[in-house]
């Protein structure tokens, strides 16, 4: 089963999944990801997610798309939406569910296109996967703008993750506390270990600058989290 996360998508979508996906992480450990939240409707978003949504304008790219619950919601309201992801189950899932543009593509070898708004949702900035990967990501993000477009993404500051009993915190002198890594688990098979990045907005803004972006806050979540938008 190599494409793990896009079987359990499919599974949930043909009401044959019998369980969630289970993850493991280095910062958390043991885990759970509901697949029932993986296909919410607009009301049963969180606040971060449902701005960015009103934010969008002009031709949409959805990077990490999943079951394509934010692509819908856009296709909905008129606009041109592309939704995009790696798994092969998860454009299947978005095209059974009505996504009139899908594409199967790894994220990092899109060229010669161009958008006026690129989503990046569920801290999908986790995608460059470690901070000295983030200036490549992010120049790839940009290559992708059309001349006034917009980059919005939301992430998560896991220092709290840190906090020791005394009101301090333990932080790592050998990487970035943002970088963690991850398995994930379904029907008994389990992908290989992977990085994903969780990164703190003054970092956000830092590696924006240095690659010709303005980097704005335009909203902070409930814990920790925030969305932000990135322009040329």
């Amino acid at each position: 089963m190599s494409d793990i996360y896009g079987q359990a998508l499919l599974d949930f979508q043909n009401n044959c999944a019998t369980q969630d996906i289970k993850t493991w992480s280095s910062i958390a450990g043991k885990d759970v990801m509901p697949l029932k939240y993986l296909f919410r409707s607009y009301k049963n978003m969180p606040l971060i997610e449902q701005k960015a949504l009103s934010l969008c304008s002009g031709k949409v790219l959805d990077i990490g798309c999943g079951a394509g619950s934010h692509s819908l919601y856009l296709q909905n309201k008129g606009f041109n939406i592309t939704a995009l992801d790696i798994s092969k189950g998860a454009i299947e899932v978005c095209k059974s569910r009505g996504l009139k543009k899908t594409s199967n593509q790894d994220f990092w070898c899109l060229k010669n296109l161009k958008f006026d708004t690129i989503l990046l949702l569920m801290n999908g900035i986790g995608l460059s996967g470690t901070l000295n990967k983030l200036p490549q990501f992010l120049s790839q993000l940009k290559s992708l703008l059309n001349k006034g477009g917009q980059i919005l993404v939301d992430s998560s500051d896991i220092i709290y993750m840190y906090k020791t009993f005394e009101d301090k915190y333990d932080i790592p002198s050998d990487y970035y506390y943002g970088e963690v890594q991850f398995t994930m688990t379904y029907k008994k098979q389990t992908t290989q270990k992977f990085n994903w990045l969780y990164l703190d907005f003054k970092n956000l803004q830092k590696y924006a600058q240095q690659e010709g972006l303005k980097c704005l806050k335009v909203q902070e979540g409930t814990h920790y989290d925030y969305l932000a938008k990135l322009s040329v």
